[in-house]
């Protein structure tokens, strides 16, 4: 990012254990502005260009909504595009947020990867928009369930496609965020509403996971 207030760069990386019930390999990026704890899913023995970012909401952790729905997605591609998911040093604090998912884009660029899409959730929706103007690489961003605070550069994230993905029940933060999001964005944009579904897209979550798998190939 621009100024030393609002840079971070990747000084050394480490092997992290994650949780049992995590699959994926757990990786700690040791960074300027502290460490940063990731999880990757990819096969070791194929190489590819394509990777993912996944951040989650104002609390952060690694699952994502829906029931786990990044760390499904994430093992169902891991044999075509590399999943990085990325719990945040400062939760809730959007540039510091940013700064993690651009350290994840740094970490993926460095390792081969020139074609990124940015997943986030809630918060994370505001994350992912945010962050994608600043790297060339990212050629795709999906925001699910998101705030509109953070997200009105979403022109910008044109012409990398935009995917709005929000369920019509979601009384915490309601459709009508991600419709005034879609309203600031540029094409290609596209807006998919779920009846029933409430802000953790539970009641949608085997559609959603088809859709955002199907999008994620399709756009990368």
């Amino acid at each position: 990012m621009a100024s030393s207030e609002t840079s971070i760069r990747i000084v050394g990386v480490e092997p992290w254990e994650p949780p049992e019930d995590e699959p994926g390999r757990g990786i700690l990026l040791r960074t300027t502005r502290g460490d940063v704890r990731v999880i990757i899913h990819n096969n070791q023995e194929r190489r590819t260009t394509k990777g993912i970012i996944w951040v989650w909401g104002a609390s952060g952790g690694f699952a994502g909504p829906a029931g786990g729905l990044y760390r499904d997605v994430a093992e169902d591609l891991k044999d075509e595009i590399t999943s990085v998911r990325i719990d945040y040093r400062l939760p809730n604090n959007l540039q510091e947020c940013v700064m993690d998912a651009l350290v994840g884009v740094s970490f993926l660029t460095g390792t081969g990867h020139t074609e990124i899409a940015l997943v986030g959730h809630s918060f994370g929706g505001a994350v992912v928009i945010t962050t994608a103007p600043y790297s060339e690489d990212v050629k795709a961003v999906a925001a699910l369930s998101s705030q509109t605070y953070g997200a009105r550069g979403a022109d910008k994230v044109s012409p990398r496609p935009l995917l709005l993905a929000h369920g019509e029940s979601d009384t915490r933060l309601p459709p009508y965020c991600s419709e005034q999001i879609y309203s600031w964005a540029k094409q290609p944009k596209e807006l998919v509403l779920y009846p029933g579904a409430e802000h953790g897209l539970m009641e949608c979550a085997e559609e959603l996971r088809e859709m955002l798998a199907g999008w994620l190939r399709s756009n990368l």
